[in-house]
């Protein structure tokens, strides 16, 4: 057993302040990982504020995305283009475990914050920067958007109908992959800090990182020689494994080996399926997949999808109706795993944003701050910062 009486009430992260130069998603992603398991973040904006700011939906005009991946952060207001703004810059840096930035290469070395100066000035300073393309090779100062890195990285060549056209996935995966691997490098970085009492430079893409989320994919181009094309809602490697029509909607199922399969063929009332020479492998029941669900479609025709999934999952088969985005938040399986929480906003009043997934044992949930006012905490966090410079014998 662990012993929580030491970190019981703590989040894992308290204790280590974050300076945060990005804006839009995937670098703001990352910090509101680390804010929701208790960084103190400070969110470095423009004058004209991050760009989600003016992006919708909005509420009493204010945006409900930048709420959404800014949550838990306090907002300073610094012109990077002035010596006074890139000198409270440098000051925070130094006072911080780490700094994430998401501009294009280069650009922070124009404010004179670029990684080898903030690295040598700061040796134990882990400095993340987050771009489309990294900070090496061909395409490094290419701009990218979500949907340039789905496009380049394979991803829409793979989703979308058999005989149609190529399709973005439904959510801005490219980013949100980003910022994961970019707080898992910030982690790990600060993880090694402890060992070798240094910081590290951490480069993370976009690309990179929607590359590596898709190892089916990586497996076949890389070590198969195939090129993956799209297969709809059907998986490209086995069956019966993807989406079906019932009487009054659809219906997911996955059947993975010929066990699964002679129990899922006896569920649909159609055990002569398992000794059919057509589905004795996943191989032969992928290949011939239209076969399989002919009869699939044909069980399920005067059943609801609610009652297809009942059947199969008294038979010990996955399946699931499809939920739309609401459903699924609203579930009581969200509910029970607390994915979302209410936070109290001073002109919005209650808002209920998404929080990190991952549970720690001791660590509580919930009670967490909303996203702030536009550089609400310049004042106090710069009046602070100099201060400690002016005593820092008292700090």
């Amino acid at each position: 057993m662990f012993d929580d009486e030491k970190t019981a009430g703590r989040r894992p992260l308290e204790g280590v302040r974050v300076l945060d130069f990005s804006r839009v998603l995937a670098g703001p992603y990352c910090t509101a990982l680390m804010a929701d398991l208790g960084a103190e973040v400070i969110k470095v904006e423009p004058p004209a504020g991050d760009d989600y700011r003016h992006i919708g939906p909005f509420r009493d005009g204010e945006s409900l995305l930048f709420q959404s991946v800014n949550r838990g952060k306090k907002s300073i207001v610094l012109d990077l283009k002035s010596e006074d703004g890139t000198a409270a810059a440098l000051a925070l840096a130094e006072e911080c475990d780490v700094l994430v930035e998401n501009f294009r290469p280069g650009v922070m070395e124009r404010f004179g914050l670029g990684a080898d100066k903030l690295c040598a000035a700061c040796p134990r300073l882990v400095y993340v920067s987050v771009s489309g393309f990294g900070q090496t090779g061909p395409n490094r100062l290419l701009p990218a958007y979500d949907i340039i890195i789905q496009a380049m990285s394979g991803l829409m060549d793979m989703t979308g109908a058999e005989d149609g056209p190529p399709m973005m996935a439904g959510d801005a995966f490219a980013d949100v992959a980003g910022g994961m691997f970019a707080a898992f490098g910030a982690m790990v970085a600060l993880f090694d800090r402890e060992r070798s009492g240094s910081g590290r430079h951490v480069d993370l893409a976009l690309y990179d990182s929607l590359v590596s989320m898709m190892p089916v994919a990586a497996c076949r181009a890389l070590m198969a020689g195939e090129t993956p094309r799209r297969t709809g809602s059907k998986h490209a490697l086995s069956a019966p494994f993807g989406t079906y029509p019932a009487g009054d909607g659809s219906f997911t199922v996955a059947v993975l080996n010929d066990r699964l399969f002679a129990r899922f063929a006896a569920a649909i009332d159609a055990p002569e399926l398992a000794d059919d020479p057509r589905f004795a492998s996943d191989a032969l029941r992928q290949q011939n997949e239209p076969a399989l669900a002919q009869h699939i479609e044909s069980w399920a025709a005067d059943l609801s999808a609610q009652d297809a999934v009942a059947v199969l999952s008294g038979a010990s088969i996955p399946a699931a109706a499809l939920c739309s985005v609401p459903e699924a938040w609203g579930s009581p399986q969200a509910q029970a795993r607390g994915l979302a929480s209410a936070v109290e906003h001073p002109a919005l009043g209650t808002l209920t944003v998404p929080e990190q997934p991952v549970h720690f044992s001791g660590a509580p949930r919930g009670k967490r701050q909303s996203a702030p006012a536009l550089g609400a905490h310049t004042q106090n966090i710069l009046q602070q910062l100099w201060q400690n410079r002016e005593s820092p014998d008292e700090r």
